[in-house]
């Protein structure tokens, strides 16, 4: 027996030393990676993602609106020609040319302009608001990233531990120490295991693939890999500070405010154009000689200018007028609106992420440390045939079980920091 336990204990640091060289090459964790913190992954976002990109031009589409606004009227050129086709009578032949254009009244062009660059900072308002829900979208998936490369890790650590027991127990079996169901079993326990590592690992590399889609990269065989961490998420708010900061910088909250201008603006023009426009016009004509012998004339020109006054009957009817007043009603309803789902919003967000803190407290209160404590104590009594196989899977599980939650705890608590502060319209995650 003697012998025995020297043999085992002389082969088992040997064969676990080859056993830690093995384990990497059972799990694919080879691809090219780029470590990067948070500014600079939301700093490419903010540079390279693509639908922002495509969102930047409704701006650009919107302040071009500015330039077409300011046209004029285009004047109209008339030339013509005349022949009185009765040659024996010699009546002679001429030509005549006239302009004419529109003049606007009523400032019509001024409330095309206002409505013009209303409509652009709605949409500069707009685009501020899909900045604001990307950054939290992308910042979110880079704390996603941390959670499942921590949860990879408890699956691999316990796996790594579950095969060395195998791998301790199989001798143990050779040896007469055990009885083959318990090497059996903990042979089989590690081969589960693997089958998590595996799944845990696609996991990983899968949200690193989302981290790609943010930043519109195009380059798929180098993945970004997260340096952050879950430290310093704690944060101190006043709940009515935030509340009132976010109903008044919210971009959402602007943009509601920018429709109410673009409805004002709206029925400005819409006032404008029921106001008559004048027509003016001025022209020349030529005349040739006539040479007939009843009323010779000779060659002249002549000038004319006039006006068109329309007759604006149809302002009778002022469907127009009462839609734009019911457009101006709807975005001030609209805007309470928006200021009522800001709060809600912000107060379930503040709730949500204090609950989180607590979470957060009670596992780094002693919970996980007790776990291991308890899971070490369990091997080594197992190690040294007191105690059984089903109680080391169970302390084993246990550890595992606190691990995977805490993880989830702190991304849950980053989660509901970067959903408070999104719902706030505030930002200080670095």
């Amino acid at each position: 027996m003697i012998i025995q336990q020297y043999r085992y204990k002389f082969l088992l640091p040997a064969l676990l030393c080859m056993l830690a060289t093995s384990l990497h090459a059972q799990t694919d964790t080879a691809f090219n990676r780029r470590k990067i913190s948070l500014d600079n992954y939301l700093s490419l976002v903010g540079k390279q993602n693509l639908g922002y990109i495509a969102a930047q031009y409704d701006v650009s589409i919107a302040e071009t609106g500015i330039e077409s606004a300011k046209v004029f009227p285009d004047p109209s050129l008339s030339v013509g020609a005349y022949d009185n086709q009765q040659a024996t009578k010699h009546l002679g032949r001429g030509v005549n040319a006239g302009l004419s254009t529109t003049l606007e009244l009523g400032g019509k062009r001024k409330a095309r302009i206002g409505l013009a660059q209303s409509q652009a900072e709605l949409s500069k308002a707009l685009l501020q608001d899909y900045f604001r829900n990307l950054r939290a979208d992308a910042t979110l998936a880079y704390y996603n990233a941390l959670q499942e490369y921590s949860l990879y890790k408890v699956t691999y650590n316990s796996y790594t531990t579950m095969q060395q027991l195998a791998t301790a127990d199989s001798i143990r079996f050779k040896l007469g120490a055990i009885m083959e169901v318990d090497a059996r079993q903990s042979k089989l326990e590690a081969g589960n295991l693997l089958n998590s590592v595996y799944q845990s690992e696609a996991d990983w590399k899968t949200s690193l693939v989302q981290l790609n889609l943010h930043t519109g990269s195009k380059v798929l065989d180098t993945l970004l890999l997260p340096s952050g961490n879950f430290d310093e998420l704690h944060r101190t708010f006043a709940l009515t500070a935030l509340v009132e900061e976010a109903q008044a910088s919210r971009a959402d909250a602007v943009a509601a405010k920018n429709t109410q201008n673009v409805a004002a603006k709206n029925k400005q023009l819409v006032m404008a154009n029921r106001k008559i426009d004048l027509g003016v016009s001025v022209g020349m004509q030529h005349s040739g000689e006539s040479t007939n012998d009843i009323a010779p004339t000779p060659t002249y020109r002549s000038v004319n200018a006039g006006i068109s006054i329309p007759l604006k009957l149809s302002n009778r009817y002022k469907g127009d007028v009462k839609a734009a007043n019911f457009t101006i009603r709807q975005a001030a309803t609209q805007y309470d609106e928006v200021l009522l789902q800001i709060k809600v919003e912000v107060t379930q967000a503040y709730m949500n992420y204090q609950a989180a803190e607590k979470q957060v407290a009670q596992y780094e209160s002693g919970l996980l440390s007790e776990a291991e404590k308890v899971l070490n104590g369990k091997i080594y009594s197992y190690k040294r045939g007191e105690t059984s196989l089903l109680e080391v899977l169970n302390a084993q599980r246990t550890y595992n079980d606190l691990q995977q939650n805490y993880y989830q705890a702190l991304y849950n608590h980053a989660a509901t920091l970067v959903e408070l502060e999104r719902s706030a319209g505030v930002w200080d995650l670095k």
